[in-house]
């Protein structure tokens, strides 16, 4: 083999070497008809990256209102306990002073029948105006109403009236019963103000999952990736939705806006 031709055989190997090697026609169907490619999975990443932060803010605004309104309701319900325990103690010190008021009564009303017995009017209209008197000076509307209870039906206790105890206690009992209300209203703020907490603490998952994509070198390890954190939003959102938002709840009002509907 001449020299010539030994040259003309390493310009032909070199030309081969350098010519560039044309994809199969798999790779290229491949390459065609993939939708996930490197930029769109970036730009997926970076919108739920978005999504989920202001999502994530959300939730943190809501649950905090929520845990400001459980302190007030709580707040609220001790200083209406306290002002219904005040109430019951003045209730027992008024039945108290109307059960010794009628011990000292009820002696007019045996001598107003000793009267009647005898027929001696003029003592009858003496113990009448006493008792009259002494009804309307020394006795409580609850006392006066058991005892008219008790001259229209014939007893000889007013005490005996169906739920006459009860009616002094009636007002502190309400009170008692409003601050077991507000309690329990603390309560349920309390429980949506955990379940929005713990809706952040998904939207904190998803955000770390997002964060870790460009860790992975291979495309279907991050697409697998991403659609965990997908779902994780998605399914964080959708239960933040079925959570109420504080009662009276108004965005606007924070930035001095009234709303007339």
């Amino acid at each position: 083999m001449t020299e010539e031709q030994v040259s003309e055989e390493i310009e032909a190997t070199k030309t081969a070497v350098a010519q560039p090697v044309e994809p199969s026609d798999d790779s290229k169907k491949n390459s065609e008809y993939s939708f996930w490619t490197e930029k769109r999975l970036e730009m997926v990443v970076a919108i739920l990256l978005g999504i989920t932060t202001l999502l994530s803010a959300w939730a943190s605004w809501i649950g905090s209102l929520h845990s400001g309104i459980q302190a007030i309701h709580f707040t609220e319900s001790n200083n209406v306990s306290s002002k219904g325990t005040a109430e019951y103690n003045a209730s027992t010190q008024m039945y108290l002073a109307d059960f010794m008021a009628w011990n000292a009564i009820k002696d007019y009303y045996y001598d107003l029948e000793f009267a009647k017995i005898d027929g001696n009017q003029a003592k009858i209209d003496l113990l009448e105006s006493k008792i009259e008197v002494f009804k309307q000076q020394g006795c409580s509307d609850t006392l006066r109403e058991g005892i008219e209870w008790m001259e229209k039906n014939g007893k000889i206790n007013p005490f005996e009236m169906p739920g006459l105890e009860e009616k002094y206690y009636q007002t502190a009992q309400q009170t008692l019963d409003r601050s077991q209300e507000l309690f329990k209203e603390g309560q349920r703020d309390n429980t949506k103000g955990d379940s929005y907490n713990l809706v952040s603490v998904i939207y904190s998952l998803v955000l770390f999952l997002l964060g870790i994509v460009g860790i992975f070198k291979n495309l279907p390890n991050r697409l697998m990736v991403v659609l965990i954190a997908a779902f994780g939003m998605v399914f964080a959102t959708i239960y933040m939705c079925t959570i109420p938002l504080p009662t009276g709840f108004n965005p606007l009002s924070f930035f001095a806006i009234n709303l007339r509907l």
